[in-house]
């Protein structure tokens, strides 16, 4: 059941996009105009500087990709739930039989599969044509994208959670968004900030899916595994907080009658 519910959001969203060809050709303008300037910063910057021991090229490659994909993840569920208030259906739509974390996590599918895709297109086609070296881990990919997906999902629910209780979803991830993207080793290695701040993003689970996807696409193997189990760590925690926390500002919205506000 869960299963064709999924299938008829896809198709959807897919039949809605096709009425806005001109924005995916725009779409695929970014990406392509991205590739070429980190090309030419990385080789401005040398091939002398190989952050984790990979070309720059390849570090930056991975970590916008990924991240850009986690973080529209992310998005989507705050998104949702404002469409939805701004629309006046979240009250009807939060009432149906299937679970509330479950169809939030529906309405959103097709956003991840979009930016799976997008980002499958960037990180191919900088390795198609820039050809860096690899020594990719297949099982190592896998595990690493599963387990951040995970924690993706988990965070979003948080923000749709905050929507709901003071309207300010947005605020909370576009904080964490921005300094993620500054901390969490996206643009350089994290070895090369403060020690304080060093030891905060440590604690930011984009840190470790980004180390731990570079990790997966360029090494011997040494310390996938432990980037492995802290993203487990992440997982264990957060899953169950993020269901908690969505289901309890939902019930107390319920309760004060402030569901449908915005």
């Amino acid at each position: 059941m869960t299963l064709d519910k999924a299938a008829a959001v896809i198709k959807k969203d897919f039949l809605t996009s096709l009425r806005y060809r001109n924005g995916l050709l725009l779409n695929a303008f970014a990406p392509v105009a991205q590739l070429v300037m980190f090309y030419y910063l990385a080789r401005a910057v040398g091939p002398q500087f190989r952050p984790e021991g990979m070309p720059y090229f390849l570090f930056l490659l991975v970590g916008t990709g990924f991240y850009t994909f986690l973080l529209t993840g992310m998005h989507s569920f705050f998104r949702s739930i404002q469409e939805s208030q701004q629309a006046g259906t979240l009250e009807v739509l939060m009432t149906t039989a299937t679970p509330a974390p479950v169809l939030l996590s529906l309405s959103v599918i097709s956003v991840f599969a979009s930016g799976f895709i997008q980002m499958f297109l960037y990180v191919g086609g900088g390795l198609l044509l820039f050809r860096p070296p690899l020594h990719i881990s297949i099982v190592g990919c896998i595990a690493v994208f599963m387990l951040s997906l995970v924690i993706a999902v988990s965070v979003g629910l948080f923000a749709a959670g905050l929507q709901i209780a003071i309207h300010k979803g947005s605020a909370a991830l576009w904080l964490l968004g921005s300094m993620a993207w500054v901390v969490s080793g996206t643009l350089f290695p994290i070895a090369v900030l403060p020690r304080p701040i060093e030891i905060i993003a440590q604690l930011l689970p984009m840190t470790h899916s980004l180390a731990g996807m570079r990790l997966a696409v360029m090494s011997d193997g040494s310390g996938l595994m432990k980037e492995v189990e802290v993203l487990v760590a992440f997982s264990v925690v957060l899953v169950p907080a993020s269901i908690g926390f969505f289901s309890w500002t939902l019930r107390r919205a319920r309760q004060f009658g402030t569901l449908s506000f915005y």
